[in-house]
């Protein structure tokens, strides 16, 4: 199909600062990465892309790297109860307008899937949602506070021109709870070398953000497990996790073999993962994790809990347990074995370009909607 003009619906806090490379931004949601390394490879395509945004510290209509940024309104702007009309939906209205796209794109779950839905539907332009997260599939799992957006949020995914899972576990997921039909499109990543041998001194890796479904108290016991492996833990968090994040990391720093970084800007993270041998997640649930992608293109393996559609089992990419606890033996031995771990990483390394190439991903979009 032909297409002009693409419009990236981001409306986390973070997308700006990663687009813009602002190492001021530590606190950054894989949502927000995906987009821009999407658009990035929209641009590249010969695409006019554009990205409603909020929170924009620049007034007005921008470039940033050849990207478009219309700003829709201040997330802290406006009277509560009523700002939700305005200026959220008066502002996202009158910037999906200024976009004036042939395509529209949305993640994650939220009233704003309902919003870019309903422009789209009333002005014959075609609308694509991404699912996030296994949780989006799943009514009332959603990451979403108030019933009147869940009910927003649904209307919008019903309505898409194009649902993009991650998985098929969400496929099947949406065809049960919602009778939805999707496309499994995989995620994007962005291109990393194989670190130099010798440089990694951190044994194993876990970054996230900072929820109780991600279990990152689980790397403790790990610690406590493993006292000879040098672990460390990456991640920030959104502010009413911050009681959370708190006792979880004071918790950590007692544990000489674990090194606690906080929030990490997104473009800095990479050196980190450039140090480690093993990445480790304790997730209960997730979508596709980033930071597999991230550690992949590194040829690094996964020791997980989470495993989408069971890919590092049937791609021997990494490791995988029931609990955390059951990873410990696991981790040890990708972490002793390190003449076998070396000569898998540029097969895993290959792997990940193959089937998370950008450029690859952004056309099978563009050829999946109709004309």
């Amino acid at each position: 199909m032909s297409a002009r003009r693409l419009c990236i619906v981001g409306m986390g806090a973070d997308t700006y600062g990663v687009l813009a490379g602002d190492a001021a931004v530590a606190f950054v949601g894989g949502e927000a990465v995906q987009q821009v390394l999407l658009a990035r490879a929209w641009r590249e395509l010969g695409i006019d892309v554009s990205m409603v945004l909020p929170d924009s510290p620049r007034p007005g209509e921008h470039l940033v790297d050849g990207i478009r940024v219309i700003p829709a309104f201040r997330s802290a702007a406006g009277i509560p109860l009523v700002r939700f009309l305005h200026p959220r939906l008066t502002g996202t209205f009158g910037a999906l307008r200024r976009a004036d796209a042939d395509i529209y794109y949305q993640s994650p779950a939220g009233a704003a899937t309902g919003y870019v839905a309903h422009f789209c539907r009333r002005h014959r332009r075609r609308f694509v949602f991404r699912i996030a997260s296994d949780a989006n599939c799943i009514p009332g799992q959603q990451l979403i506070r108030l019933w009147r957006d869940r009910k927003i949020f649904e209307y919008g995914m019903r309505h898409a021109t194009l649902v993009a899972a991650q998985t098929r576990r969400q496929q099947d997921l949406l065809r049960r709870n919602y009778g939805l039909d999707s496309r499994l499109i995989n995620m994007v990543a962005e291109p990393a070398m194989l670190p130099e041998p010798g440089a990694q001194d951190i044994d194993v890796l876990w970054v996230g953000s900072f929820r109780p479904a991600k279990r990152p108290e689980a790397l403790l016991e790990l610690a406590r497990q493993l006292p000879a492996l040098r672990f460390a833990l990456v991640g920030g968090c959104s502010s009413d996790m911050a009681g959370y994040f708190d006792r979880v990391t004071a918790a950590a720093r007692q544990l000489p073999n674990l090194t606690v970084y906080g929030a990490v800007p997104y473009q800095q993270v990479g050196a980190l993962f450039d140090r480690a041998r093993v990445l480790v997640n304790t997730s209960t649930m997730e979508g596709f994790p980033n930071t597999f992608l991230q550690a992949w293109m590194r040829g690094i393996p996964v020791a997980t809990t989470f495993d989408p559609d069971g890919v590092v089992d049937r791609r021997r990419l990494g490791a995988t347990a029931g609990s955390p606890a059951e990873l410990a033996p696991a981790i040890a031995a990708l972490v002793a074995n390190e003449a076998a771990r070396c000569s898998e990483a540029a097969r895993i390394r290959a792997y990940a370009m193959r089937e998370f190439s950008a450029t690859t991903i952004a056309r099978h979009y563009l050829e999946l909607l109709p004309d």
